[in-house]
This record gives structure tokens, C-alpha cells and sequence, in this order.
């Protein structure tokens, strides 16, 4: 099963929390940030509007930052997803 995400939304695979500080110390579960920091796994066609196509900014595969509060959590297949809007990506990293 794929997620085919819709107008100028993009699904994004988040990535790993830190486990342990640059000192050393070790973070307990509830210590974690949510990361900010994604792999982009689909993107939507853009959309369209008063005559004008929206163009999509990023491609599969890049790795982007995203707005902390932004998104919705999906769960298929063991496998756990966000989906934002495109507008929600702050920045691609390079």
C-alpha cells in the first residue's frame, strides 16, 4: 500500500531522535524532541488556482526541515508518516 498524497501536500518519513547529547548524556524516550528533519517519500501534483499551477519545490527523496507544529501522523503498515502542506517545508538541506 502507497500514500498518494493530494494537491500541495507532501508525505515526509521523519527521522530518528537524537538517542544522546554532543556531551554524552544519554535521553530517555520522554527527554526527545520531536526531530524537525525529514526524507521526503511522495509529493503531491500541486494544485491550481485562479488559473495558476502551484509547482511542487521538492522531489522524493530530498531532506527537508518542517515546521514544528505542523502536519498530520499517519500509521500504515508498521511504518509511521507525516503529510504536510508544502508551505509547512521551511527548507531543503543540501
Amino acid at each position: 500500500m502507497q500514500l498518494k498524497p493530494l494537491g500541495e501536500r507532501v508525505v515526509l518519513k521523519q527521522q530518528e531522535a537524537e538517542e544522546k547529547t554532543q556531551s554524552g548524556i544519554i535521553l530517555p524516550d520522554s527527554a526527545k524532541e520531536k526531530p524537525q528533519t525529514a526524507v521526503v517519500i511522495a509529493v503531491g501534483p500541486g494544485s491550481e488556482k485562479n488559473g495558476k499551477k502551484t509547482e511542487m519545490q521538492v522531489k522524493e527523496g530530498d531532506r527537508v526541515i518542517y515546521s514544528q507544529y505542523s502536519g498530520t501522523d499517519v500509521k500504515l503498515e508498521d511504518e509511521e508518516y507525516i503529510i504536510v502542506n508544502q508551505s509547512d517545508i521551511i527548507a531543503i538541506v543540501e
